[in-house]
């Protein structure tokens, strides 16, 4: 018999007695942990210096995290899958440099098409990825651990030691890093966008849920008639097209642009997706929550800064809070197959009843 053509139902989860989900249940918790953690990291580090409250600082810190933000979206979507992308950074920092040049040189050029030129040199470094690891049938971790590399190599070759500085590029881009739209930064309002964009998408669409089930159980979910491969070609296509986003969005918040562009941002990328609740076996998880984990993460950033503390515990926070959030998604698991083993055996002595 064939497989249904259609799209698997979200996993059955295991409920509380009030009904509710526990995995749900959990992660909205986390959620909540975040705001929390947030709310008193900022009044204790406003208590020490009133500066961090100030307008720029506010400002800083947002422009920061819609940068982050649009990273954290598109890894969220991948690691959804069960895959994850380390690629984003270097995707990022080709994109800036490319867009750098591209404007270096047409000087007349309109925002949006810049926005457009790296979205799509993102999109095609993501498609790479994604047809790598359908084809190759090799892991995400090693596959994109390859392409972080070879794009930064790319970067390295290019850019031949040099750097395209901000009074190489046009005033009107520069300006949108910094313009605001009715109080709100231009790099805000993107990441916003995109934030909503992808939650609509990840909970009311067939797409969206066929991403969960994908994650949930590839080998049901192929079962069920859910073009997985296919699927997994669009996560990293996603990841790599809102990399690429970013990476226009840097260029041009900080006009100066080199070869080493957004090193590192892979791993405050997954961390962000990790501490907001983004399972990191698949099935799990929101790009809210990966929104939230990357403010966290900026927050923290800021305020180590402001305290005059040591940068080395910024690093060591954030592993802890993987640590921790690895912890808490293992703790999950357990008590979801407990609930459902249980709902297992009762079923059983019902039937012989």
């Amino acid at each position: 018999m064939n497989a249904m053509k259609v799209a698997a139902p979200a996993p059955r989860e295991a409920t509380t007695p009030g009904g509710r989900s526990v995995v749900g249940t959990v992660f909205k918790a986390r959620e909540s942990g975040i705001v929390l953690a947030l709310v008193v990291l900022v009044a204790f580090t406003a208590t020490q210096n009133s500066r961090f409250l100030s307008g720029q600082s506010i400002r800083d810190i947002l422009l920061g995290t819609a940068i982050l933000a649009v990273l954290a979206v598109g890894q969220a979507i991948v690691m959804i899958t069960r895959n994850i992308d380390l690629s984003v950074g270097s995707v990022l920092g080709l994109s800036a440099f490319a867009v750098g040049a591209l404007l270096r040189d047409n000087p007349g050029l309109p925002v949006v098409v810049a926005l457009l030129a790296g979205l799509g040199l993102g999109a095609a470094c993501g498609l790479l990825n994604g047809v790598l690891v359908r084809f190759g049938q090799v892991p995400a971790l090693v596959v994109t651990l390859g392409t972080l590399y070879a794009y930064r190599g790319i970067i390295y070759f290019w850019a031949g030691g040099q750097q395209i500085n901000a009074d190489k590029l046009p005033g009107s881009f520069l300006s949108f890093g910094h313009d605001s739209f009715l109080g709100i930064p231009w790099l805000v309002l993107i990441a916003v966008v995109v934030l909503v964009v992808a939650g609509i998408v990840l909970r009311n669409y067939r797409a969206g849920r066929e991403l969960y089930a994908m994650g949930s159980s590839p080998q049901a979910a192929e079962l069920a008639g859910i073009k997985v491969g296919r699927n997994t070609i669009a996560a990293f296509l996603v990841s790599g097209a809102l990399a690429g986003v970013a990476g226009v969005l840097f260029a041009a918040r900080f006009g100066t642009i080199d070869a080493a562009a957004g090193n590192g941002y892979e791993l405050n990328v997954v961390a962000a997706a990790v501490v907001g609740g983004v399972a990191v076996f698949g099935g799990s998880g929101t790009v809210w929550g990966a929104g939230l984990g990357a403010l966290l993460l900026t927050v923290i950033g800021s305020a180590l800064a402001v305290l005059d503390i040591n940068q080395f515990w910024q690093q060591a926070i954030v592993g802890a809070l993987i640590l921790l959030a690895i912890g808490a998604d293992r703790l999950v698991a357990v008590r979801v197959q407990k609930t459902l083993s249980g709902r297992l055996e009762t079923q059983k002595r019902d039937s012989h009843v």
